[in-house]
């Protein structure tokens, strides 16, 4: 499961450590910030409508922020990809060091200010959903099967119903334990010390990453067909 591939080289481990990092930050956002979702886009869509239903406990607010934060995210990660198309090596590096610049940010930001105001809880909630949106744009740009480290439902659907595919089962199982893990620590510790856990699994891909660049041929990081 953590082999790497001759076509992939080592970015199969690496999507599935990004992939306990979602289920970190979602467990954060979630159940620290209001309810909302900062890398699972899918459940703020259903979250806005049950806001502006006038639903209990969701806010339309935080949805929209989060949703526009992503979406922003996402066309920076995108540009990135087209400026570096030719190593996914150095995209996935180069993508991880602003991704930790990022979380940084929101642990300084949740450590100061805390995240019961609505300054500190927004501006938590941009931060998080705009590194995610650039996650998901560059992963998307990686091109591994079933490794997108956010969408769970069709990778669900997909070993259903075809009964096959150990990543797909890895990414499940992944997520599940960041979120886990992402909620053991909030109610055991705070904010900052899930959020410095997402930290240090991004550092480690960084450098995880840019170390095997060196050490795996070209063709492990080249763009497949």
């Amino acid at each position: 499961m953590f082999t790497p591939d001759p076509r992939h080289g080592p970015l199969v481990p690496m999507l599935l450590v990004l992939t306990v990092v979602t289920g970190l930050v979602d467990a954060v956002s979630y159940l620290r910030l209001g309810h909302v979702f900062v890398a699972n886009m899918t459940g703020n869509v259903v979250f806005l409508g049950f806001a502006l239903a006038g639903a209990a406990g969701l806010s339309a607010t935080a949805s929209l922020s989060a949703l526009a934060a992503f979406v922003l995210g996402a066309l920076v990660g995108g540009h990135l990809a087209r400026r570096l198309p030719d190593h996914r090596g150095r995209l996935l590096t180069t993508a991880m060091v602003g991704q930790v610049v990022l979380v940084a940010a929101s642990i300084a930001l949740a450590a100061v200010a805390g995240y019961t105001s609505d300054p500190a809880r927004y501006g938590l909630i941009g931060l998080l959903a705009f590194a995610m949106g650039g996650q998901n744009a560059v992963v998307r740009s990686l091109k591994v099967p079933d490794l997108t480290t956010t969408v769970l439902t069709m990778t669900i659907t997909a070993l259903a119903a075809d009964r096959t595919g150990p990543r797909r089962l890895a990414s499940a199982v992944w997520m599940f334990v960041g979120a886990l893990v992402g909620a053991l620590l909030i109610r055991q510790a705070d904010v900052p010390v899930a959020l410095t856990l997402a930290l240090t699994l991004l550092v480690a891909v960084a450098a995880l990453t840019h170390r095997a660049a060196g050490a795996h041929p070209a063709p492990a990081w080249t763009h497949p067909l």
